[in-house]
């Protein structure tokens, strides 16, 4: 099998190869793509190294699977033409989520989604990934009516720049800023770009996306999408509201038979999630599960996860699983 990583030497493009070794595809080619500036570069797989090539050359490789991570403007580009060669792509950018004839998927919720001719697959947002994840054994039951979700995100989630902004700030040190504001001992409602309703992209994507994966368009959802000084994961506070009446025995239920969903919640222990606790750990995790006393048929949850992995990465390196052996 011969697999392209689009983006291998970006944040992202790390965690694939490294999701993708621990998987079990290590003797597979794995072509390795990036910018011009990169080619010819070698990086660490598996105990050897692989040589980063251009895109172009990568297209005319017919590989079976290419999963990108490398910005929209890179995949609405070549995604098509990697396609054209009868190679699946699993994109990590929002090009191509809210186009009607995509598959925006999370395999654990609505794999049934990706039809056999099917050649270009979009992965959700980050953020959407692990909260849909918490929700979605709970909907099958209580049927969403709205969502409320204030977002902890992880400077990882912005890239590299956004780390060596940090590390540098820590130090005292002078550094381009990819944030409009410092982020050590800092935080700020903001992420993505601003739209004229006051709200920003990466609060549109968690409206969306989720409308479109749990398929209902009648769900309301308010996002507040905040930036904070953090390596490890994203968090996030929901609270949710469903059309029918909930017992808390049966949410833990529901939550704990939910694959890669993980219940931490022993309060009188101090058991909860934390981003420093899903650093490099492929489940989302939800603790804090409490009724709302202020509002009928309401939830409140923390969810948690590593925002690399499974809001990126593993999450594509799954439907890549489930395409191979649904596809044969």
């Amino acid at each position: 099998m011969k697999i392209a990583v689009v983006g291998a030497t970006g944040l992202v493009g790390g965690v694939i190869l490294k999701v993708l070794e621990e998987r079990g595809f290590s003797s597979c080619d794995i072509i390795g793509v990036a910018t011009k500036k990169n080619v010819g570069k070698r990086i660490p797989f598996s105990g050897r190294e692989i040589e980063i090539i251009d895109i172009n050359d990568a297209i005319n490789s017919n590989c079976d699977y290419a999963i990108f991570s490398a910005g929209g403007k890179t995949s609405k580009d070549y995604a098509p033409l990697f396609a054209q060669k009868n190679t699946t792509v699993i994109d990590n950018s929002s090009a191509w989520r809210m186009e009607k004839d995509i598959p925006l998927v999370v395999p654990q919720i609505n794999s049934y989604s990706i039809k056999e001719s099917d050649r270009i697959i979009a992965n959700p947002n980050c953020s959407t990934i692990q909260m849909v994840m918490g929700l979605y054994p709970l909907h099958k039951r209580y049927r969403i009516k709205r969502i409320v979700v204030s977002t902890y995100q992880s400077i990882t989630g912005t890239g590299v720049k956004a780390v060596r902004q940090l590390a540098s700030e820590e130090k005292g040190d002078n550094v381009e800023r990819i944030y409009p504001h410092p982020i050590h001992h800092n935080l700020f409602p903001c992420g993505g770009e601003f739209l004229e309703n006051g709200y920003t992209t990466e609060e549109e994507k968690l409206i969306n996306e989720t409308r479109k994966i749990f398929e209902d368009d009648s769900i309301k959802i308010s996002p507040t999408v905040v930036r904070v000084p953090v390596l490890g994961g994203h968090s996030e506070s929901v609270n949710v509201s469903f059309y029918n009446p909930f017992n808390i025995e049966d949410v833990f239920e529901a939550l704990n038979n939910m694959e890669g969903v993980k219940v931490l919640d022993d309060i009188k222990n101090n058991v909860y999630p934390m981003p420093i606790y899903s650093q490099d750990k492929d489940d989302v995790f939800v603790g804090r599960i409490r009724r709302d006393y202020s509002q009928e048929n309401t939830l409140n949850m923390w969810i948690v996860a590593d925002n690399l992995r499974k809001g990126a990465a593993t999450n594509a390196v799954e439907i890549m699983q489930y395409l191979i052996k649904s596809r044969g």
